[in-house]
């Protein structure tokens, strides 16, 4: 796997920061069942939750809705944390070999310490060091209600993502008569063209404004691997983000009581 460069990084952190007021923040990560034909002696490995036969795309997206990493063909019984699991890219979070930037400290936050530059998911992915996730629970203190709001603000990213991909594809609206391998190449070929697209529309707007346009960067592809448990470090770096934005990082229209 090709790994993004410190700086390409740092750039997609500099577009949540921007757009979505998540420091730090290195994409927002989700999976998407795509349902397909069950392979023939397949079992149950590509039955989903939903009852029907699916492969998962696991994608990493930046602020600008654009597919960063990518896996295709995990199976559709395997939980989004289990995909992960069985990753390269999952591995690499695992073992802080993804070439991220230096840790440093949020905005306003130095007397908070260095902190990690991170991933944001829903609470289908586990808590780690550079991967956060909401609080569990729907009666929280006010702290935990707003960073749970922050985070989700900058997560929906992934699924707008996904949702325009399905607008733009009518092959995810229903069931793809494919060998899943076959499905695994249109799947990459449209998370691609996607890329493409959007590149095209921000260098339409950027004529217009009289800017530079966007430039298309390769996608990274992922392959698979093994597990890995929160820590006590993962839970106190929530507990710094958590901290930071009720204090010196908050915004106006983030919950007040």
């Amino acid at each position: 796997m090709a790994v993004p460069s410190p700086g390409d990084w740092r750039s997609i952190t500099e577009g949540f920061q921007e757009r979505w007021n998540f420091p730090l923040c290195c994409g927002a990560l989700d999976g998407k069942h795509v349902q397909t034909k069950a392979p023939p002696n397949s079992g149950s490995m590509f039955h989903n939750y939903k009852g029907t036969f699916s492969i998962v795309l696991l994608a990493v997206v930046d602020a600008r809705y654009r597919f960063r990493v990518i896996d295709v063909g995990g199976y559709g019984r395997t939980s989004d944390g289990g995909i992960l699991a069985n990753s390269t890219f999952g591995q690499a979070l695992r073992a802080g070999t993804l070439h991220l930037p230096p840790d440093q400290p949020l905005p306003g936050g130095e007397h908070r310490g260095a902190q990690p530059h991170v991933f944001v998911a829903d609470e289908a992915f586990p808590l780690r060091r550079e991967l956060m996730r909401p609080f569990p629970g729907r009666l929280l203190p006010l702290e935990k209600r707003i960073f749970n709001y922050r985070l989700s603000r900058a997560r929906m990213i992934v699924e707008g993502a996904f949702g325009v991909l399905s607008s733009q594809w009518r092959m995810y609206r229903r069931s793809m008569e494919l060998r899943p391998e076959i499905a695994e190449k249109c799947v990459k070929a449209t998370c691609v063209l996607h890329n493409f697209l959007h590149c095209l529309d921000e260098r339409g707007a950027a004529a217009v404004r009289g800017v530079a346009p966007a430039v298309v960067e390769p996608l990274q592809g992922l392959g698979r691997v093994a597990a890995n448990n929160s820590s006590r470090e993962a839970v106190l770096v929530r507990e710094k983000f958590m901290a930071h934005f009720s204090a010196e990082g908050a915004v106006s229209w983030q919950p007040k009581e």
